[in-house]
Parts: C-alpha cells; structure tokens; sequence
C-alpha cells in the first residue's frame, strides 16, 4: 500500500467508551471503506489536541476527511442566539472542536486537500468566520425534514449545484439526489467560502473556497456520500475525485 495516499479521518469522541468506560473514538467504517474503494489508506485521526502532534499528522499524510458527528458548540458562532434556540444544541465534543480548528489551522498552513462531510462541512465555516442554523425545524419555516436516520443509507430529497462549481464537475450534473440526518445546518457563510449546492428550502448542502488556488482541493458537504456509494457513480466520484488530488499534491 506504500503507493497509496494517506488520508487523515477524524473520528467522533466518546467519553464513555466500549472496551474500558474510557473517553474514546468512534467511527463508521464506512468512511474508511469509501476511502479504501477509492485507492486510498486511511489513518484515523487520535483525537489530541497537541497543537505538534496535530502539525505533524498533518505533514505525514496527504489529506484530511472530516467527517459527521455532533453538533459543534454554540459558544463557537452564536453569541447573540436567543436561549430557547440555544436549549436544541446537542451536548458539545469540547474536545473535538479543539482539535479540529487546530487541525484546520494546519491544512490551511501546509496546504493539503480536505474534504469535509456533515460535522466537518459546519465546522470549516465556522472556523471561517460563518454560523451556524442551531436547529432547522426551529428556525427555518417550511424546511424540508433534514433529519432522516430510518433512511440514511437511501436519497431523500435533491439539491440543486451551482454549474461553475467542483462539485457539479464532479457528479457531471447541476442536480443530486442525496440523504439527510442532520438537524443543523450553514447559517451565515463564511467569507472565504461559496455555496455551491442548496435543497428546494435553501439549506446549504455544499461549499468550496471562494479562492480555490488556497488549498489544493477543498470541498464540504452536508449530506453522507459515504453511505451512498453502493447506489451510484456520482457518491463514488466524491471519494475517488479526493483522493486523486491527494495523490496530485504529494510533496516529493
């Protein structure tokens, strides 16, 4: 496998973990095995928040995935919500968020490609500067139910792609049929990002860099192409689009 990139994952944190009652990692698998299919080896991400050692992993492989989990803390973007907004967060990964900006900080620093889904879409907005939707149901009249865990692994709903983006160039169509199980979403984007993807309500299914020379591949997605591999070749092209840039920017 030497030939093959090395693709850093993040996982979710638990405090209570399975083997010991220890705070631990956790990850579906499916990540990794979207990876794998796509030519890749992926190292998972050991959840510290050592600002040399995150540097470090980073230098040694040749991108990051951040992938889903919970929601990331309001005291991160959302100063001024109101408190009954506030109450349908769901517990932080204070932890998490830590090391995930300091992780962020570093691909931007050394230039390597990211792919972000669910958590790691919201989450490099935030760190740009851009909120949050705390709970669409609660703040977003109309939507659509983004939360769907009876159908994860199955389309629910379609988005409608920017034709000028890398994701439309990717899937090769300005429409995607794709699965939904969050409850949160972009709120205001960040500056140096663009929304490339929206549902029929105008939630943010997709963002890349205004500036796209800033990193060598960069693109985040609110749904879980992951988990929809097995249903056609636009959710598989997401990986193999991603790991081929990773083998692009090697460093000798």
């Amino acid at each position: 496998m030497t030939n093959h990139p090395v693709i850093l994952v993040t996982p979710c944190t638990q405090a209570k973990g399975e083997e010991m009652e220890d705070y631990s990692i956790s990850l579906s698998n499916r990540y990794t095995d979207a990876l794998i299919a796509a030519g890749a080896l992926p190292l998972i991400f050991p959840a510290t928040t050592s600002g040399d050692l995150i540097a470090e992993m980073v230098r040694r492989t040749d991108g990051v995935l951040m992938t889903g989990g919970e929601d990331v803390d309001t005291s991160l973007y959302g100063h001024d919500l109101p408190p009954e907004i506030l109450k349908k967060a769901g517990p932080p990964e204070p932890e998490r968020d830590i090391w995930e900006q300091r992780l962020i900080a570093e691909i931007f620093a050394q230039r390597k490609p990211l792919f972000g889904i669910c958590r790691g879409h919201q989450m490099l907005n935030v760190v740009l500067g851009g909120t949050l939707i705390v709970d669409i149901p609660s703040q977003t009249p109309n939507a659509l139910n983004h939360r769907r865990p009876d159908s994860r692994s199955a389309p629910v709903h379609s988005v409608r792609i920017e034709k000028d983006s890398l994701l439309a160039e990717i899937v090769g169509d300005t429409t995607l049929q794709v699965n939904s199980t969050h409850h949160q979403a972009i709120g205001r984007v960040a500056e140096q990002l663009r929304t490339v993807a929206t549902s029929d309500d105008g939630i943010i299914e997709a963002a890349e860099l205004r500036d796209r020379g800033r990193l060598p591949y960069c693109l985040t997605v609110q749904f879980h192409p992951e988990r929809l591999v097995d249903c056609g070749a636009p959710y598989r092209q997401l990986f193999e689009r991603f790991v081929a840039a990773c083998v692009a920017s090697r460093r000798p």
